[in-house]
């Protein structure tokens, strides 16, 4: 899944939707036990707006691209109805976090190497006068 960045976001919500966030809490919150698509599915729609459901093809969709980015893990186990997923963290949050900002960093090195390294150079002096460095 490409990332597609909206600077006028905050969060994780400069990368994902909604209910894409909440259903990597919840992979993350149960990382010990995994969760089902099922178990995704029912959450989301839980905690989402009144009025806003999301499908559980949207939900399995987007669990997969998790795990083909890595971001996320699974293993198949038996079911009532034959096969399964059950997914776990293949990154936490904070490496999820530097996941992101290393493609955006590394989008930019390519297409503006020189302005990108002047531009983060200029953020970190003006971080670090901040801090006091």
């Amino acid at each position: 899944m490409p990332l597609v960045v909206d600077p006028n976001k905050t969060g994780f919500e400069k990368v994902l939707r909604e209910y894409q966030i909440e259903a990597l809490k919840m992979v993350w919150n149960n990382a010990d036990s995994g969760v089902t698509s099922r178990d995704v599915y029912q959450h989301v729609n839980r905690v989402l707006d009144e009025g806003k459901t999301i499908s559980r093809a949207s939900i399995i969709n987007f669990l997969n691209s998790m795990c083909d980015e890595g971001v996320l893990l699974f293993e198949e186990e038996t079911c009532k109805g034959g096969m399964r997923r059950k997914y776990f963290p293949g990154l936490d949050e904070e490496g999820f976090k530097k996941l992101i900002a290393r493609t955006v960093f590394d989008s930019l090195l390519k297409d503006f190497p020189e302005q990108t390294i002047e531009a983060v150079r200029e953020s970190l002096g003006s971080e670090a006068s901040k801090v006091g460095l």
